[in-house]
This record gives structure tokens, C-alpha cells and sequence, in this order.
């Protein structure tokens, strides 16, 4: 939704514009879910105008109730000073990284700047007196929560308030004339553009000129909300979520919604995404090659080149009869998606490889180890042994304290080497 397309689109042709998305300090990472506004971002900026990310210092010690059934948990102040720290350096990452060369610069913003020295009094004098509280009842993210019951507290229902008034101060102080957020956002960006033409406009003059602008929030083929799954969130940071196991998530979307994640989240050419969908309809199409080309631009974007090609060096380890090198970083990447185990170190050195194999109970004696090796079943980090009483040696140990072990291309299991 856009709240004057025609105006938008003209002033967005006539000159450079700056626009802004709010990312709240709910946790230390931005999730999947939050990707899509960090990608409009950016595409702006591709356009030539000017990418602004504010943080929410302020609003992160209120709570957006859009979207939620339930008032958001309380965070300390440590918390969400560490969390605006942390967001900020992942935005600034992200985007500048992404920057195309010549482009206008990003500017990261926090609104707790001008909250913070705001006093209650003032707020309520110069920007509550122009707020309507009917109109304010009549968003849906209030009504919905004004008939839950539990209702919505007072802290929450002034939130809208707050973001309204980020967009005056961003568009007095800083020039930005356009919000863009999420589909669930439309009531807080109205209440801006609101707000912009009371506080900013009169008699005597009229208010810049701003807009709104909504994407579809990112769901999948059945309406589920991305960015979740079984084991948590996928997380952009990678200290939460490593770049091995972000790329994993999305190369293992389903096909119905590989397409529309690749008009969304990515910078391809659409004439390229629809020839990817005529290929997965023909005859002979190699299954999951959009998801791997999906998988590829967005963890480029998010984790840049090095993270992408961690990404991919620890799929190819794991990959059945993979010949990839491995090293501890790779080994450590892919912990969480092999089996593993620990050994003293007295148990493997100078052990045969056969009963390194029954300890870790990856075969059920020495024997049948013997005999899987002889016939060339077994592999050592991805090498194959023909010795059926190969001994582990030293240098076998990747950083002196990894093993990569597997019987057959499928079974493998991470052996960790404890002094």
C-alpha cells in the first residue's frame, strides 16, 4: 500500500529522496522475517536515493502491539542497549556492504536521540494535543487488542504515537519524506503522514510533502509467517545463526514458495526468476536449482562473499562421497547437522581406525569395521582408507582435535578429541 502512489512515484523521478524503515530492539539479531524492509532499503538506494535505518532506542522500552495477541516482555535496559548495539552493527553490514558504488551513503539513526532528553510533559504538549484518540482506536492493531481479553495497556496503545512522531522528527531534522515498513505497519506510518501535516503544516504554510509505503509481510505457500522454524528463529547475525545453516534454510523451501522468495528477497532480473519457474516445469529440471540460486543471493547479501562461501564449503562437506578439504572452521560449522561424538585423547592415539569406529559406536564391532573398510566403505575427513588396520595419526587430527568419520557416503560422525 502506498498512501499517494501517483505524488510518490513523481517525486521519487523529480530528485533523491530519503527514506527510512524502524527495526525495534526486540532481541540482538534482525530475523528472516525482518529481511524483506532491509531489501526495500536497499533498493532504494539502487535508485538513488538516500537508505535510512533507525533503530528503536525509545519505542523498543514500549512495545509495537501490531501484529501481537499478547503485550511484548519487558527488557532491561542492559538488554536493549545491547541489542541496539548489535542491530545497528548488522545494518550497517548489511547495507553498506551492499552499497553499489557512488550511491548515497546509509545513515543508521536511533530514536532514543531525541526521546531520551524529551520530557513527558513536553511530548504531551507539543505532539499528544494533535493526536485524536478515535482515530488512534480505530487502527487495527488496536481495536484487535482492545477486544482481546487481555486489552492493550496504555504504554502500548501510545506506541503509534511514538512512531508518528519519528517521522516528524526524521522529516524536520533530516529530510526523509517516505516510511516504509510492513504490511501490519499501516496505522503507525499513517499516524506519521498524520502527524506531519499538524505539527509541520498551518495556516500559514503547508507540510512537506510525505509518504508511506507497505510491502506484503514475507509468509509462506500456506500463510506462515517466515523467519521461524522448528529449532528458532533464522537469525541474520551470524553469531546466532551461522551462515551454513541460514543458506540451509533456504535452499530447503519448498517449490511453491522459491519463486515468490526470489522476487522478494533478491536483486535478480524478473525475466531471469520467471525462466528459473519455466525451468522447474520442464522436462529434465535439476530439483532445487532455484533453491540453490535463491540460497546463494540471499546469504551473499546477508553474510557477504566469505559467509557464502563458508556456506557452501560446509554443504559440500556433508554432501554424500564429498572430496572437500576440511578444516575446524567447517567442521565446527556443520556440528549441528552430524552426529557427533567425544573421545579422550588416549583413546585415539595410536588406535586403529576400526576401533575408533566402535567407540563412537558408528559400527557394532571391529570386525565388521574391518571388513567395511576393506571394501572401501569407510572415510577419514572425507578420504577414503583402504587399510583395513590404518592407524589414526596425529596429522589425521584437523586443529589436533577433529575427525571427520563415516561409514558408507551417508553415515558420518564428528568425533571430538578431548584431553
Amino acid at each position: 500500500m502506498v498512501t499517494n502512489t501517483e505524488e510518490l512515484e513523481a517525486a521519487a523521478a523529480a530528485g533523491r529522496l530519503s527514506v527510512y524503515c524502524g527495526f525495534d530492539p526486540t532481541a540482538d539479531s534482525l530475523h528472516l522475517g525482518n529481511l524483506l524492509g532491509i531489501v526495500v532499503l536497499s533498493w532504494f538506494q539502487r535508485c538513488g536515493h538516500e537508505p535510512v535505518a533507525l533503530l528503536g532506542g525509545a519505542t523498543g522500552r514500549v512495545g509495537d502491539p501490531s501484529g501481537r495477541s499478547t503485550e511484548r516482555p519487558v527488557l532491561s535496559e542492559e538488554q536493549i542497549e545491547h541489542n541496539v548495539t548489535s542491530i545497528g552493527n548488522l545494518l550497517r553490514g548489511i547495507l553498506v556492504r551492499n552499497s553499489p558504488a557512488g550511491a548515497p551513503a546509509v545513515r543508521v539513526l536511533n530514536n532514543l536521540d531525541w526521546f531520551g532528553p524529551m520530557a513527558f510533559l513536553t511530548f504531551l504538549r507539543e505532539v499528544g494535543k494533535f493526536a485524536r484518540v478515535g482515530t488512534m482506536m480505530a487502527k487495527d492493531s488496536v481495536r484487535t487488542r482492545m477486544e482481546s481479553e487481555q486489552g492493550i495497556s496504555f504504554t502500548e496503545f501510545t506506541y503509534q504515537l511514538l512512531q508518528g512522531y519519528d517521522f516528524v522528527h526524521l522529516c524536520r531534522e533530516h529530510g526523509v519524506r517516505v516510511q516504509i515498513g510492513g504490511s501490519d505497519q499501516w496505522g503507525n506510518i499513517t499516524a506519521g503522514t498524520d502527524l506531519i501535516r499538524r505539527l509541520l503544516g498551518g495556516e500559514d504554510k503547508e507540510a512537506p510533502a510525505c509518504y508511506g509505503l507497505t510491502f506484503p509481510l514475507l509468509v509462506d505457500s500456506e500463510g506462515r509467517k517466515f523467519g521461524k522454524s522448528v529449532g528458532g528463529a533464522i537469525w541474520l547475525a551470524a553469531e546466532r545463526l551461522s551462515p551454513y545453516k541460514f543458506y540451509q534454510y533456504l535452499f530447503q523451501v519448498t517449490d511453491a514458495d522459491v519463486v515468490k522468495l526470489l522476487k522478494m528477497l533478491t536483486f535478480l532480473p524478473l525475466a531471469e526468476v520467471e525462466a528459473l519457474e519455466a525451468a522447474m516445469k520442464a522436462p529434465g529440471y535439476v530439483p532445487n536449482t532455484a533453491q540453490r540460486r535463491l540460497a546463494e543471493e540471499v546469504t551473499r547479501f546477508v553474510h557477504g562473499e566469505e559467509g557464502l562461501a563458508q556456506a557452501i564449503k560446509a554443504t559440500e562437506a556433508l554432501k554424500p562421497g564429498a572430496a572437500t578439504q576440511l578444516d575446524a572452521a567447517t567442521l565446527e560449522t556443520v556440528a549441528g547437522d552430524a552426529p557427533s561424538a567425544s573421545l579422550p585423547r588416549a583413546a585415539v592415539a595410536g588406535a586403529t581406525l576400526a576401533d575408533v569406529m566402535v567407540a563412537i559406536k558408528l559400527q557394532p564391532s571391529k570386525s565388521a569395521a574391518r571388513k567395511l573398510i576393506k571394501g572401501g566403505g569407510v572415510y577419514l575427513n572425507n578420504a577414503k582408507v583402504g587399510e583395513e588396520l590404518y592407524v589414526v595419526r596425529p596429522e589425521d587430527l584437523i586443529d589436533g582435535r577433529l575427525l571427520l568419520v563415516a561409514a558408507g557416503k551417508k553415515n558420518k560422525m564428528l568425533v571430538r578429541i578431548v584431553d
